[in-house]
């Protein structure tokens, strides 16, 4: 969508047509900000949006469940993805988010509806409904990735741009029907337009293991696709195509207001448009089990590894070095982190909360000896405590997990001792916060995030060998309810 705008040399009246289309609104500043490079570059990260909102007739006849409630007013971020253009603009990362990741929404008001909300824990996909700048303030809250700008799309969105694009050409390894997003193919290639577009990119039945984390995969093959599209001479070479797309994209997109204009718009996909695919990569945020329910994932410990890469502009690339490509700060200390060993306590009423800290410093390198364990009462705000002669080791973990220097206090003791506190529900690195980490490999930044490149067009989606869809009050699997569906058209030829 991006790219079409960047290719379009419209008229001036063209140009007011686009820009008329356009609905933008304020960030109120809830994204952080960037730091500029070394040359004084700045990257930029994008948090793109997709959600499952009835807002319109249009919406209700694609997405279903407004028989009842009509068109709605609100939706869910049924979509999440940070997209991480480099200060040099030379390499580009798009992390998705599970929506089904439990997390601290913060406090928020919508200026569109006037709904507000004090803040709780719940599903980050839920924080849309209190509006966009909302979604991403919860996005940088969980990640401490900066987020200048958002684009979100309904689902009349997705429609609207794979048909201005001629569709999608995608492949599955095995026959698939997802009784639930309705989508219908048989093994091998297909170009999905419109309805048959949107069903591909809202199966979460049909793909891996028929959760969240497998829609993820199949929707970054899908836009993999969309891009290697885009950039083929056939699509960009054709001046109607190119007004087509973005006439398309201008009309399904709401943006902020730092985006809000086509100008703006160009100027951002000529950034996209000059990475090469090859260096685009996919990824998704490692997740593990919510252990209050199994059907919820919150962040792993590798997690942190893969913001901090994002967040200090680390290629993810393959050909990009195996240390960290971003400029890090002085060492804290020559005290290695391997000898430092923390007591972590639990001072939230979340479980497991000081086990995942814990584990999350090991994962870092620091000492196997990090112990966790239960604070005595309920703790406000997160602090970490050091004993004499160990100010210096507390830095050194204060930083990171991102944790402002106000929380590290001088104890009484001999021990180091982080307890958590209210003001940190979730996530691995200290809410706001962007740590300074030492150098890692990219291997370590992408491992368990399903990264793949968006120039690899042999990547098949991968049927669901599970029985994760029901037909006829049947459980079976998505290629055993293609065969007993056999009077159901396919999706696309």
């Amino acid at each position: 969508m991006l790219l079409a705008l960047g290719t379009a040399g419209v008229g001036w009246w063209l140009y007011q047509r686009l820009n008329n289309n356009i609905h933008s609104i304020s960030l109120d500043g809830k994204g952080g900000t960037e730091e500029v490079d070394a040359s004084g570059r700045t990257p930029m990260n994008i948090l793109v949006i997709g959600s499952d909102g009835r807002t319109s007739p249009e919406d209700c006849r694609l997405g279903g469940g407004c028989s009842q409630t009509g068109v709605q007013s609100s939706g869910n971020a049924d979509v999440q993805m940070v997209v991480h253009i480099s200060a040099d603009r030379s390499n580009a990362t798009v992390m998705s988010i599970p929506r089904d990741t439990m997390t601290r929404i913060p406090a928020c008001k919508d200026n569109e509806t006037g709904r507000t909300t004090s803040g709780y824990q719940g599903q980050i996909n839920s924080a849309l409904e209190y509006g966009a700048a909302c979604q991403v303030a919860t996005v940088h809250k969980l990640t401490g990735i900066p987020i200048d700008h958002f684009l979100k799309l309904d689902f009349s969105g997705v429609v609207k741009m794979s048909d201005a694009i001629g569709g999608v050409p995608v492949c599955v390894n095995d026959n698939v029907y997802d009784t639930y997003s309705h989508l219908k193919l048989s093994k091998g290639g297909h170009t999905l337009k419109g309805v048959a577009a949107l069903e591909f990119v809202r199966s979460r039945h049909g793909f891996g293991d028929g959760s969240d984390l497998g829609r993820t995969n199949t929707q970054h093959i899908f836009l993999s696709a969309m891009i290697r599209k885009l950039k083929s001479a056939d699509t960009l070479a054709d001046p109607t195509a190119v007004y087509d797309l973005a006439d398309a994209a201008t009309k399904a997109l709401t943006v902020d207001d730092g985006l809000g204009s086509v100008k703006k718009l160009i100027e951002l996909a000529s950034d996209v448009n000059a990475v090469p695919a090859k260096q685009m990569t996919f990824t998704t945020m490692q997740t593990v089990p919510d252990p209050a329910d199994k059907n919820r994932v919150i962040v792993g410990p590798g997690a942190r590894r893969l913001f901090s890469a994002i967040a200090n502009d680390q290629s993810l690339t393959s050909g990009s070095s195996k240390r960290s490509l971003a400029p890090t700060k002085p060492a804290t200390s020559a005290v290695s982190t391997s000898q430092i060993a923390v007591t972590v306590k639990n001072g939230t009423t979340v479980t497991r909360r000081a086990a995942d800290i814990a584990h999350a410093l090991i994962d870092q390198g620091f000492s196997s000896g990090t112990t966790a364990t239960n604070a005595p009462h309920p703790e406000a705000t997160t602090t970490l405590i050091y004993g004499a002669g160990r100010k210096v080791e507390a830095e050194t973990v204060a930083k990171a997990l991102g944790l402002p220097t106000a929380h590290v206090k001088r104890g009484t003791g001999t021990d180091l001792t982080l307890v958590i506190g209210k003001d940190w529900l979730s996530g691995t690195n200290y809410p706001g916060s962007s740590p300074s980490l030492s150098a890692i490999s990219r291997e370590e930044a992408i491992s368990g995030s399903q990264a793949q490149s968006a120039e690899e067009d042999k990547t098949c989606a991968k049927v669901s060998t599970f029985k994760t869809v029901s037909l006829n009050g049947v459980s079976m699997t998505p290629s055993q309810a293609y065969v007993a569906a056999r009077s159901q058209p396919d999706s696309a030829s």
